[in-house]
């Protein structure tokens, strides 16, 4: 999400004190949400500089995650464009914002480090130091299956020998037609993965041996192109901790 300019704080204060809850938690089949945050330092380290998901690359502030019970994931797109169409009416959905990157995601799998600890269920409870968005697109005609290999054999082993704790993939699905207008369907449907890469502190710890290659790395394996490798630290419900850090 990108605040508009001059916005940075009346928005988060309206993401955490209702839209957290009243747009997603306190939905059916939502049981488990987080904020991240993108500070002006974290924004700079994001590769590639001509993403096609972030441009310019320093968009998309905040990303807000949230697990849906599996199976009932229609169920709850269902509550989601029932529940905004009647916020919106109400004045309790914040226009002054921009939809960088907005999806509904099927699950693909989960990469662990460790044989016993916190797995995929816990990742957005667990207090991880950092997250790593990745985004890999499959060449036209092709499907997940490769970059989800690469992600295994070849992504995986380096970023847990450099502080990453855990991976969860996704791959977008087509959101409803009925859905509110300011909400774009992503590109790459059947052939995107979104890797979520949980990391154990601060994810500048991780970055220079994890995740400043990893664009060469794609390229080089042949998988795709790699769109989006973006860096965050949690928020801090309840506070505004990082807003004066954001441009």
């Amino acid at each position: 999400m990108e605040p508009h300019v001059g916005h940075d704080e009346a928005y988060n204060r309206w993401y955490e004190d209702d839209h957290y809850y009243s747009g997603v938690m306190a939905m059916p089949w939502a049981f488990a949400g987080r904020r991240w945050v993108a500070p002006t330092y974290l924004q700079a380290m994001r590769i590639p500089k001509d993403s096609a998901i972030a441009n310019p690359i320093e968009l998309g502030k905040y990303i807000a995650t949230y697990w849906l019970t599996a199976g009932h994931y229609e169920d709850h797109l269902r509550w989601t464009v029932a529940t905004n169409q009647r916020l919106l009416p109400d004045g309790r959905i914040y226009l002054q914002r921009d939809h960088v990157f907005t999806a509904f995601q099927e699950f693909l799998g989960s990469l662990y480090r460790d044989a016993d600890g916190p797995r995929d269920i816990h990742s957005l409870d667990y207090p991880y130091g950092g997250l790593v968005v990745e985004v890999i697109d499959a060449p036209e005609g092709s499907d997940t299956a490769s970059v989800m290999e690469f992600l295994t054999d070849e992504r995986a082993p380096l970023a847990f020998a450099n502080g990453v704790a855990m991976g969860v993939a996704f791959t977008p699905f087509p959101l409803p037609e009925d859905r509110m207008g300011y909400v774009k369907q992503v590109d790459g449907l059947g052939r995107r993965v979104t890797m979520l890469w949980f990391t154990d502190g601060d994810p500048r710890e991780s970055w220079d041996a994890a995740f400043s290659g990893a664009v060469e790395q794609a390229e080089k394996a042949g998988v795709g192109r790699t769109e989006l490798v973006a860096p965050f630290l949690p928020t801090l419900p309840g506070t505004n901790k990082y807003v004066d850090q954001l441009r």
